[in-house]
């Protein structure tokens, strides 16, 4: 048996394989090295997709359901829940979460010419905030969903620690380095010590000062979008005949990954329908009414998280929602990104700077700020991190792949020499 390294991702995933050459991130969907973590349950041809085919599937309009954010689920009581495909059947999500990691160790299997059934796990710092009992809950269910897809031997390691041993590779020299993986659901933080003399240490768990993480990142992002740009248009936040607002949980649910289907059932959209009433404007109602009805609720999700991206790549963009309403479009610029995402980006602010007070050092005392995860693609918000250690230096890793590829270099440690001493 051989070994592997799996970066289960909120909103990305890859997996990195032993070769004879070493540890290489295997082609996980096309070429491609990292794919969304996502699958769509084909209600057409009764298939499965996943990753970018997911995505597409569900965007060119086949009839099914899409999947997304499974992992914010662990720990939670909707892991043990089972949810409707689309074709009158249901799985548990943390069944959802087995035929992605299954999905995972077929690619890799293929890429590594051999069975595979030792791994490592990334895990991030915190599954759960605030709440250790189902902090541990989450972790276990990942390994039981891990060992029901054929890995017999499995290890976890915090992802931005993963991050760090990827970065420590490159250096000639010791740094204490704050390590800021920021993904789509977490925004993990790890101060840590690096440097060629500590680098083949296998037990490093003294030169870690500190952990701390947040569960804000990139999805709530989008959410804040979606909320500040795209929904006051459909009804959020305005008032009814009688100079209330308009009831919320309908625009929350839809802007949540892991709610949107549950805005689709009958019994939602029949109350929703019974709300026309308290809409001022009707067509507020009647927008909301065709996403529900028409399922549209991932495609603003979608629009949400594209206008992100582009607006981080620079300059601005037009969120377009033709699908929903003929020539319905709003702008979206850099201040409308800053606004939206100000409450999230000082929440993750305030966790950076609470690893520092963790391990006991001066935010002077950092050498590095080390940026991997998706979500590092924010200027506005690595900024902000960056400026609270002055004197750090900025180092950006892959956003994608810097996780996987230090998950890697861990197992190799962890079981490369086990398999030496065998032959």
């Amino acid at each position: 048996m051989s070994f592997c390294a799996i970066d289960f991702g909120t909103s990305n995933s890859a997996v990195a394989v032993a070769t004879s050459t070493g540890m290489r991130l295997a082609n996980v969907e096309d070429g491609h090295t990292t794919l969304p973590t996502a699958v769509f349950f084909n209600v057409d041809d009764q298939s499965r997709a996943y990753g970018r085919r997911a995505i597409s599937a569900y965007v060119d309009g086949f009839d099914g359901r899409l999947m997304r954010s499974i992992k914010s689920i662990l720990g939670s009581p909707l892991a043990e829940a089972r949810t409707d495909t689309g074709n009158g059947s249901a799985v548990s999500y943390l069944d959802v979460v087995a035929l992605f990691l299954s999905y995972l160790k077929r690619h890799a299997e293929r890429e590594a010419d051999r069975p595979l059934g030792h791994a490592v796990l990334g895990r991030p710092v915190f599954f759960v905030d605030d709440n250790p009992r189902a902090d541990a809950l989450a972790q276990r269910q990942l390994e039981e969903a891990a060992r029901s897809v054929g890995f017999d031997d499995i290890h976890f390691q915090y992802e931005p620690i993963a991050a760090a041993f990827d970065y420590e590779s490159r250096l000639n020299a010791e740094a204490l380095v704050l390590v800021a993986d920021i993904g789509g659901g977490t925004s993990d933080f790890s101060l840590v010590r690096v440097g060629p003399e500590r680098l083949m240490r296998l037990e490093r768990k003294d030169d870690v000062l500190a952990h701390h993480g947040v569960h804000v990142a990139g999805t709530d992002f989008d959410r804040r979008i979606e909320l500040a740009s795209i929904f006051p248009e459909f009804g959020y936040r305005t008032v009814d005949t009688e100079g209330r607002e308009i009831p919320n949980r309908i625009y929350y649910d839809l802007a949540t990954w892991h709610l949107i289907n549950t805005t689709y059932t009958p019994r939602r959209t029949a109350e929703l329908k019974l709300l026309r009433h308290l809409y001022r404007d009707e067509r507020h109602h009647a927008r909301l009414m065709r996403v529900v009805t028409h399922r549209l609720g991932h495609l603003l999700a979608a629009r949400a998280e594209t206008a992100k991206i582009a607006v981080a790549n620079g300059g601005e963009t037009v969120i377009e929602l033709d699908r929903v309403e003929p020539e319905l479009e709003f702008p979206f610029d850099d201040t409308d990104l800053i606004e939206a995402g100000s409450g999230e980006r000082d929440q993750i602010v305030a966790a950076a700077r609470e690893t520092a007070r963790l391990a006991g050092v001066t935010p002077s005392d950092v050498t590095a700020v080390f940026f991997t995860g998706g979500s590092t693609g924010l200027s506005f918000l690595t900024d902000a991190i960056a400026t609270q250690f002055p004197g750090a230096q900025r180092v950006f890793g892959d956003r994608l792949a810097s996780v996987a590829t230090g998950l890697g270099i861990h197992a190799q440690r962890l079981f490369a020499p086990a398999q030496l001493e065998k032959r």
